[in-house]
């Protein structure tokens, strides 16, 4: 039998893993539903079986990282646990309602960090290696995004093609034993974009899994009330309930913000992003996709202003032929937008740790 304490762990940690799935799902799937790729169920389908493998392999150090190494000794017990996921959900819902575009990674952290500050048992040594990597990383993601902003982009956009034509994309030759074709109206380049557009999301997916179910479940994994295996397995599903239902809503939401961010930059920023969180979360770092995802963002727009900015002092009328029509070099980089952002992003995870530490001193 199951204590009424533990069912409501359990309920905050599914509230958890709710919302991740469904603000992740629109971040990874959002350009492959905007471009026809994919439908909404199968983006849900899709984020919920790449997040579980990302989870089940690579998710386990990060696991291991916030439920065991981030506090030393054992200061998990079971109301403690519910006490820091109430923080994480907490936070995350905040910042969804007000449209802030917080870490959960972060905000996991630092509560955690709050809580071992408040018993004197942080790791300093490891929340100093996290807070490191938080700052090289997306250090990494900006210039990344900004050489190929300003070298490659017209080369990849020129490759890239999800104009999708009427009818199937494939369909299957039954003469023999079946075999899938492209359709008569599909040409080869349209499918090759299409492809590409859905596997850098079922990427993204993975690298969502390896680094947020641990944001979850890390507490309850740490405390002993839950396995490893158990608690993956249990993050996993909120993450697809999450998916499957209020990631429609986001999925919409990134599918019509096409519009202002083009959809081969969002594949360049997905690519950057999602290989980056990876890393992180195989050598069991906490990686905030977000903050990577903006910066590479504001490094892709970036490198594609500085190139526009310098054509003009070679020639003038060849900046159209640079950037996209209609599109001025200020709506590429936005130095005072790029500030609130990233002072936000670090807002809500700083509430949490100051929360916890409160809460935690006088517990």
């Amino acid at each position: 039998m199951l204590s009424p304490l533990l069912l409501v762990g359990l309920g905050v940690a599914v509230f958890v893993g709710f919302n991740i799935g469904g603000s992740n799902t629109g971040v990874a799937f959002g350009p492959a539903v905007g471009s026809g790729a994919v439908s909404k169920l199968v983006a849900g389908f899709l984020m919920t079986g790449f997040a579980f493998l990302g989870g089940w392999t690579v998710g386990r150090r990060v696991v291991t990282t916030l439920g065991s190494n981030l506090v030393r000794g054992d200061p998990f017990t079971l109301p403690v646990s519910i006490g820091v996921l109430f923080f994480i959900g907490g936070a995350l819902f905040v910042s969804n309602v007000l449209g802030v575009p917080a870490s959960t990674s972060m905000t996991a952290v630092g509560a955690i960090a709050g809580l071992g500050l408040a018993r004197n048992a942080l790791a300093t040594d490891v929340v100093l290696e996290i807070v490191s990597w938080w700052i090289v990383a997306p250090l990494v993601s900006f210039w990344v995004s900004g050489m190929v902003g300003r070298y490659a982009y017209d080369a990849i956009e020129e490759r890239v093609a999800v104009d999708t034509s009427d009818g199937s994309l494939f369909t299957v030759d039954r003469s023999g034993i079946p075999t899938p074709q492209l359709a008569d109206e599909t040409t080869p380049r349209e499918a090759t974009g299409v492809v590409l557009v859905v596997a850098i999301a079922c990427f993204m997916a993975f690298s969502a899994g390896a680094s947020n179910v641990a944001n979850a479940v890390a507490p309850l994994v740490g405390s002993g009330q839950l396995s490893m295996n158990a608690g993956i397995l249990l993050a996993s599903g909120a993450i697809g309930l999450g998916a499957l239902t209020i990631a429609r809503r986001t999925l919409d939401t990134m599918g019509e913000g096409l519009t202002e961010l083009p959809l081969t930059a969002a594949l360049v920023v997905a690519s950057v992003s999602a290989t980056l969180v990876t890393a992180l979360s195989a050598i069991g770092i906490p990686a905030s996709f977000v903050v990577i995802a903006t910066m590479s963002t504001v490094g892709l727009g970036w490198g594609r202003a500085t190139r526009a900015e310098g054509s003009l002092v070679v020639d003038a009328d060849a900046v159209e032929d640079l950037t996209e029509p209609d599109v001025a070099i200020d709506d590429l980089y936005r130095p005072w937008t790029t500030l609130r952002v990233v002072v936000l992003q670090n807002a809500v995870p700083a509430v949490a740790t100051v929360g916890a530490y409160l809460l935690f001193s006088v517990w």
